[in-house]
């Protein structure tokens, strides 16, 4: 195979004010014409280090000291950055990580996407416009014409990722570099960006490398797959072989620590023990031997180099030989209590009744005229027993970080009740509000956002204890310490301030601070959504076990559905506001009753190539309608393959299907229990 892009023995390190990152250390790669190579491994193991050093766009003091860097035999480095600027953008072009912070907020999406056509092919504006307008209506987005004159922030996430793209494509670039391109999305979106990335490859033959932390989108994407792991390259190989014969203990763990879903939630998932080196003072021998089960003494003295066959190379002295997980790699643990049908005469730790919140929609800079209302929560009602895992899944805008916020008290809904143990916590009044609000805690998605720059860490976990006028200074540090050893975090870090942290362990300070009240109910919106595997497998162990210890609750609010599956006993599914279908964990993936359920499902990217490949690749299409102006009558009907006239013009409702599972569906994916049918005024048990 023609190598198109071909790199040897490439170092790039990083100059800071006292010392040197070596962020990529010898390593090599290359992608062969029409074919798309994943690079895998966790935060700061080099995955976007490597590709920035491909486009000349290293971050200040960020410099390529060794290697080469070949597109079609031409030598990148040192190439003079005129020249450099014509191959940018036009023979090679990115699709960066975070599309918010990489689109320009200040110009139109117009003039971005056209930009390009100016630059390398000297078009006209009018030849420019017209590009862009091919390119935007060639990713799929809607009425492309109008958008050319709107700004990023009136975007979608996935429009904005689509536009993204367009801007990469209007070249037509030999390699396109796409750079964890649906990280940020929901499950549907990104499959859809992904099935596009595959047919813009067969259309036009392009190669792609792309740069990711889910396996699950390499094993149904990658023709090949590569590696890394503290800035060096670990294994490489065609993608079944890596799933189904790893080598390196690196990579086992990586794919050991995934949720599937057919994982057994009664133990626990297995977990990379500590963090990835500092690589401005790398570990001397192998890099990775500080976390490995297999390490020996060898592994500590010297560094393994890639060795094997021309098909297979691994980086390891002691390889896994038979490329299965240890049986001690799991264990199992208690899983509290298993639900049965529903008593009717136990009351709910958490009951919501018919819950709706609207946000105003105004429109000028002075007077702020109402112009309309967003339908944020329209009408929901579920329960949350004692010692239960309740998830909620669901696109974004569906209104489930709302309806979670009304929950513990930071909205106020415009009608409907929140229950706590039969109490309606907002008939309260103000002081019997804020004793309430001890039972229901909250654990925010964005851990850095969400702690105090200017505290640290004792200072935010004993702020919760004096508001609440509870123990005195020495029991406040007392727990505070209790604290940090049920996290799993040393006693020092007490001391220390948030941005000292990583996402992982801010997030265990996250949950530290949600549990220091000793609620009865957690509210975890997205919880390990912005981390890597391996840190997320330990966060989710984590919080599964002092469910237990602490005999409490949580609402678990994600978009992913394999950890979803993992976590909750039972699950809702919202849409566009609504509850649509409530389901213990195992019926619901196992027999969904509603099209937009068995559609999120579908969209779920499995790490295995056999599955990953072969599955139905039917998904939900189009964007979430606008809140402002839901769809009659059912409103999934939009998007829905099911749907007939009569979904337009009555709202469906809820059906029991048995076995605590009901959906509010007209045209169920199974058939429900004969003459049951269940009022969307009662709340779903």
């Amino acid at each position: 195979m023609t190598r198109i892009l071909d790199i040897q023995n490439l170092s790039t390190h990083i100059e800071l004010s006292h010392s040197v990152v070596q962020a990529v250390g010898d390593v090599s790669l290359h992608i062969g014409a029409g074919e798309t190579l994943g690079l895998v491994g966790e935060s700061g193991c080099g995955k976007s280090i490597t590709g920035l050093s491909i486009m000349g766009l290293l971050p200040p003091g960020g410099k390529v000291v060794e290697g080469s860097i070949k597109l079609e035999g031409r030598e990148l480095i040192g190439m003079p950055e005129s020249e450099m600027r014509k191959i940018r953008g036009n023979d090679i072009a990115m699709i960066f990580q975070d599309s918010s912070s990489s689109l320009n907020p200040t110009k139109t999406i117009g003039d971005q996407v056209a930009e390009p056509v100016r630059l390398h092919r000297g078009g006209s504006k009018k030849e420019a416009v017209d590009r862009a307008i091919e390119v935007l209506e060639l990713v799929g987005v809607p009425r492309a014409k109008e958008r050319l004159a709107d700004y990023p922030h009136q975007l979608s996430g996935g429009l904005r990722q689509r536009v993204m793209i367009a801007i990469a494509l209007t070249c037509d670039p030999k390699v396109l570099i796409a750079d964890e391109p649906t990280t940020a999305l929901d499950v549907t979106i990104q499959a859809q960006i992904l099935m596009l990335l595959d047919g813009l490859k067969d259309r036009f033959g392009m190669s792609i490398l792309l740069i990711t932390h889910d396996m699950g989108v390499v094993a149904g994407r990658a023709d090949r797959v590569n590696v890394m792991y503290a800035g060096r390259m670990v294994e490489a190989t065609d993608t079944k072989e890596i799933f189904s014969h790893m080598r390196h203990p690196y990579t086992q763990g990586l794919l050991a620590s995934i949720p599937r879903m057919d994982q057994d939630n009664s133990r626990t998932l297995f977990s990379i023990p500590g963090i990835p080196p500092d690589l401005t003072s790398p570990p001397q021998g192998c890099r990775f031997a500080p976390r490995c089960g297999f390490v020996q003494a060898d592994c500590r003295l010297n560094e393994p180099h890639l060795s094997g066959d021309d098909s297979h190379v691994a980086a390891c002295f002691h390889p896994v030989t038979d490329g299965l997980l240890r049986p001690e790699m799991m264990v199992s643990v208690s899983h509290g209590r298993v639900l049965k049908e529903e008593n009717t005469s136990e009351i709910p730790l958490l009951e919501i009744k018919d819950l709706v919140k609207t946000f105003p929609v105004t429109s000028g800079a002075i007077l702020r005229r109402k112009v309309g209302k967003v339908h944020a929560v329209s009408g929901v009602s579920l329960t949350v027993r004692s010692g239960e895992i309740f998830g909620l899944v669901g696109e974004s805008g569906c209104g489930k970080s709302t309806l979670g916020r009304m929950i513990v008290g930071l909205e106020r809904p415009d009608s409907g009740e929140v229950l706590l143990e039969g109490e309606d916590v907002f008939s309260l009044r103000r002081r019997e509000l804020a004793r309430k609000r001890r039972d229901l805690q909250m654990m925010f998605q964005d851990p850095y956002g969400s702690l105090d720059p200017r505290m640290r860490v004792a200072a935010i976990l004993k702020e919760p204890l004096s508001i609440q006028g509870m123990d005195s200074r020495k029991e406040q540090e007392a727990r505070s310490l209790e604290l940090m050893r049920e996290v799993g975090l040393p006693s020092k870090a007490l001391e220390r301030f948030p941005h000292e942290f990583s996402g992982g362990q801010r997030q265990r300070i996250g949950l530290a601070r949600a549990l220091t009240l000793s609620p009865k109910l957690i509210v975890a919106d997205e919880p390990v959504s912005a981390l890597d595997v391996s840190i997320r497998s330990q966060v989710l162990n984590l919080m599964k076990r002092l469910q237990v210890s602490h005999d409490m609750a949580y609402l678990v609010i994600s978009h992913d559905l394999a950890v979803v599956k993992y976590l909750a006993d039972r699950i809702g599914v919202m849409y566009l506001g609504k509850l649509v279908e409530v389901a213990l964990g195992e019926d619901l993936y196992a027999h969904p009753a509603h099209p937009y359920t068995q559609g999120l499902i579908n969209t779920i990217p499995l790490p295995d190539p056999d599955i990953e490949r072969n599955k139905d690749k039917d998904v939900i299409s189009g964007e979430l309608p606008s809140p402002i102006r839901p769809p009659s009558g059912c409103r999934f009907r939009t998007r829905c393959p099911r749907a007939q006239d009569i979904c337009a013009q009555e709202e469906p409702q809820l059906k029991d299907f048995g076995r605590l599972h009901q959906a509010a569906c007209h045209f169920p994916l199974i058939d429900p229990l004969e003459g049951v049918g269940v009022s969307l005024k009662k709340s779903a048990m």
